[in-house]
């Protein structure tokens, strides 16, 4: 149970870099985000979900 978990985290969160990636937001934004969702994948992937860059 534990290592499905981890990786569907594993996988919302490349999900959500990539998508911070591919957005038009600057620079400086994306290296935030990114190292939010980094250091606290499920805490910055809901951050990112809620009022991250469209």
């Amino acid at each position: 149970m534990n290592v499905v978990l981890g990786l569907i985290i594993l996988a919302v969160s490349v999900y959500a870099i990539y998508r911070v990636i591919a957005s038009g937001a600057g620079t400086g934004a994306k290296v935030l985000w990114i190292l939010l969702i980094v250091i606290l994948p499920v805490i910055g992937v809901v951050a990112w979900a809620i009022a991250g860059p469209r």
